[in-house]
């Protein structure tokens, strides 16, 4: 077999490493290099400087940073809760059932088009009253929840398909009612899955654009808008500065998802 041979592992990891690196290291390296760069006139770039840094934790960016923060909070937040309780709802379904195939195609209807389309679609339903959503916080909160509830949903119900259906028949046995047995039983089962859903939903969030450059009002532009924008200036530098603040947040806010799920985990066995 191929893999039982010693100097083919050895290829296959190799292979591995190297379009690793080309797809994710060689970008990030460019990024931070050009983030410091004075100019990049030749193959490395000269005059370094930290005035490209300095711009980009200036009070406008930082706004714009705190406005992604709070849009991907509210809308992983709103979509895990919502793919949470479409995932426990689809678990007592067999696989095969009408309701957990509609259940899944529903919530994975979403990620199925462009992000675009998810923002046409929105401006296009929101524009008029009774429900006029255009120019507001809420229609960028609500299209990045529609953009992750696929991933939330999906990593849920992945855990609550693969649980011990016996632990709520253990605990329905000995007395407990519906609601104690999904918040001392099956919520704690999945508080890792839940975890990691949430920190997902985030970390697409953080980065959005394609829709919420659709339907975004003035007053609240995400960081990954401002970072287009300045693109489109032509301020590279400017705008890879900005880039590194926000892969540096986002990691970090990741960073403190992780070890608050492992947490509660830990404390849930």
């Amino acid at each position: 077999m191929l893999l039982h041979n010693k100097s083919a592992k050895i290829l296959v990891w190799a292979c591995l490493a190297v379009a690793l690196l080309l797809l994710v290291g060689a970008p990030l390296l460019v990024t931070f290099m050009a983030a410091f760069a004075g100019s990049w006139n030749g193959v490395l770039p000269s005059n370094p400087t930290l005035g490209h840094v300095a711009d980009a934790l200036a009070a406008d960016n930082l706004a714009s940073l705190q406005v992604s923060l709070q849009t991907a909070l509210l809308a992983s937040l709103s979509a895990v809760f919502i793919g949470t309780w479409a995932a426990l709802g689809a678990s007592g379904a067999p696989a095969e059932s009408a309701v957990a195939k509609v259940t899944d195609a529903v919530f994975h209807l979403p990620a199925a088009v462009p992000s675009v389309v998810v923002g046409l679609g929105l401006l296009t339903a929101f524009s008029k009253p009774p429900l006029l959503l255009n120019g507001t916080v809420t229609i960028v909160v609500l299209a990045q929840t529609l953009l992750v509830l696929a991933f939330a949903y999906n990593t849920v119900s992945a855990a609550a398909r693969g649980g011990d259906p016996l632990l709520p028949l253990a605990a329905a046995s000995l007395g407990a009612g519906r609601l104690r047995v999904l918040l001392t039983v099956r919520l704690p089962l999945l508080l890792p899955s839940i975890a990691a859903a949430t920190g997902l939903a985030l970390a697409l969030c953080m980065g959005e654009l394609g829709a919420t450059v659709m339907v975004y009002p003035a007053s609240w532009r995400t960081l990954p808008v401002s970072i287009f924008a300045l693109t489109d200036r032509g301020a590279l530098f400017d705008a890879a500065a900005n880039t590194l603040v926000l892969i540096a947040v986002t990691v970090a806010v990741l960073a403190v998802i992780a070890f608050l799920g492992k947490s509660r985990g830990k404390a849930a066995r």
